[in-house]
């Protein structure tokens, strides 16, 4: 298992405390972390449960910098049984919990990011920083947490602007993708790493516009790049009509396993509303560059996203156990037919 080194990890931690979250004397603190369940240690391979583990360790020692940093903040580590996949709600306790924190740092397997418990925590005045699949050297000098925050939060506005002016959205690739989305209505919204105010919340690393494209619109082929993926060796293909995936081509193995996710053999509600388009994103982050890692990936300056799955938790109204992210690099993008993206160039 890899170790940490806590001395070149602390300047960037108590950043975390005291710029993107805005930690205040007496505010209490809770790190939240999810540990493999019985059936993951079956099920998943021993190098999966190494990094679900050292992701344990890492929010165990954040919590206890923090602690040691901050002393005037009541601090609390909290561990809970994993959920299985991202958007998936946490288990009542750890609800409960997060109802008692003015703020929360999540470094987690799964996201807390598209759950009812997180948008109640955040409804009651709680400040969450969701860290899923964080790593520790996105803290070391030169990584995405090392960066100007308060530039970030400019040149996302700048984007987020634009979305909330535009109707409809064009996404092309040299690889295939081709995709239209409408956001008529829609407001661009921010995740600048900066959530000092009761009830903000967003991703760290953070660097992201994003919004949730209109339910039942939204037609083309998205293409998600080998290595664009977790463990996406080869080019897989997802085709969308009427908002939604009709079907996944390629891919290998991770395609396999995307066509159950989606249940496309299968018809039941859950399954439905996992296909369902509800993100398009633009990345804002200068020093995001790891791009297996799709927390990362999605917040490289220049790339864009999709997700499909729940849109409830960002402005749309599907809700689903769901939220996956597809990471597209060196994009073309239009919004309205302008070029606002050529080639993974910002063209403003």
């Amino acid at each position: 298992m890899r170790t940490i080194d806590m001395n070149r990890i602390t300047p960037a931690v108590i950043s975390l405390l005291r710029v993107n979250m805005g930690l205040k004397p007496g505010e209490r603190v809770l790190v939240v972390a999810d540990y493999p369940t019985g059936m993951e240690w079956k099920e998943k391979v021993a190098a999966d449960l190494e990094v679900m583990l050292a992701r344990n360790l890492l929010a165990k020692k954040v919590s206890e910098l923090a602690r040691d940093h901050f002393p005037g903040c009541p601090v609390e580590f909290y561990a809970y049984p994993a959920t299985g996949g991202h958007g998936v709600e946490p288990d009542e306790q750890t609800g409960d919990k997060m109802l008692q924190a003015d703020v929360i740092i999540a470094i987690t397997n799964y996201s807390l990011s598209h759950t009812k418990a997180r948008g109640t925590a955040c409804r009651a005045g709680a400040r969450v920083a969701s860290m899923p699949l964080f790593l520790p050297e996105m803290f070391l000098p030169g990584g995405p947490m090392d960066v100007d925050y308060l530039q970030v939060a400019e040149d996302t506005q700048k984007i987020a602007r634009r979305m909330t002016e535009a109707q409809m959205v064009t996404i092309k690739t040299g690889s295939g993708t081709n995709l239209t989305l409408n956001i008529a209505g829609r407001t661009g919204r921010e995740d600048n790493g900066l959530y000092t105010s009761p009830g903000l919340w967003g991703n760290l690393p953070a660097g992201e516009a994003y919004t949730a494209p209109v339910e039942g619109i939204g037609e083309g082929q998205l293409v998600v790049q080998a290595g664009w993926y977790r463990r996406l060796k080869e080019n897989m293909t997802l085709y969308f009509k009427d908002g939604r995936v009709t079907a996944v081509e390629g891919g290998g193995e991770v395609g396999k396993e995307m066509i159950r996710l989606l249940g496309l053999k299968q018809e039941p509600e859950k399954f439905r509303t996992r296909r369902c388009l509800a993100e398009f994103a633009v990345g804002t982050n200068p020093h995001a560059r790891r791009k297996d890692n799709v927390l990362e990936a999605e917040k490289i300056k220049g790339t864009v996203h999709v997700a499909i799955g729940d849109s409830s938790q960002i402005g749309g109204t599907i809700t689903s156990d769901f939220h996956e992210d597809f990471v597209i690099p060196k994009p073309d993008v239009y919004f309205d037919g302008e070029p606002v993206i050529r080639a993974g160039e910002w063209a403003f």
